[in-house]
């Protein structure tokens, strides 16, 4: 068997005739391309471009964009400024590409920090929050008693290795290393 019998298979090229396809190469004339001329608009003046840009939406507040988008919509939604330690967060993420996965985790992230900053905010307003009903246990507890149970077993998992991993690097720091 040579080596080249023993290549894998997806490094072998694959001839394919493309004649024997419905439709292969169908947006090959321009003359029958039915995205021609609406496919490039910002590059042309087509025949399909026949309204004016509206004006923008006046922006007062810090909106995040993603990166991929080069210009503004014109009207998009400011009731919430990014604040606190989830807009640092929220910042950080929209400095990554939306094809990432760290994108979508750190947004993903920066809710979770939001959802604790409301209820320290709330606290701090003297208003205690009630969680149990806010988070929908008793529905849970009457509707879905073994979905409850597992996701509190995994939240306390989940908790206790935070901490533990914590307290051993903290365990593992020189003793000098805490600048005291």
């Amino acid at each position: 068997m040579s080596d080249r019998d023993s290549a894998h298979p997806v490094e072998r090229a694959i001839l394919v005739d493309t004649s024997q396809i419905p439709g292969w190469g169908i947006d090959a004339d321009r003359e029958n391309d039915p995205t021609w001329p609406m496919r490039d608009r910002d590059r042309d003046d087509s025949p399909g471009r026949h309204w004016v840009r509206p004006d923008h939406q006046p922006q007062e507040v810090e909106v995040l964009m993603s990166i991929e988008h080069l210009h503004r919509p014109a009207v998009f939604g400011s009731p919430n400024p990014p604040s606190g330690l989830s807009g640092e967060v929220r910042r950080i993420a929209f400095k990554a590409s939306e094809s990432r996965w760290t994108h979508w985790l750190l947004l993903m992230l920066a809710d979770r920090i939001n959802v604790v900053e409301g209820v320290l905010g709330d606290l701090a307003h003297g208003y205690v929050p009630n969680l149990i009903d806010e988070l929908g246990v008793k529905a849970r507890w009457k509707y879905d008693r073994p979905a409850l149970l597992r996701s509190a077993a995994t939240a306390a998992v989940v908790t206790g290795a935070a901490v533990g991993i914590g307290y051993l690097l903290v365990q593992r720091r020189p003793r000098g290393a805490s600048g005291t």
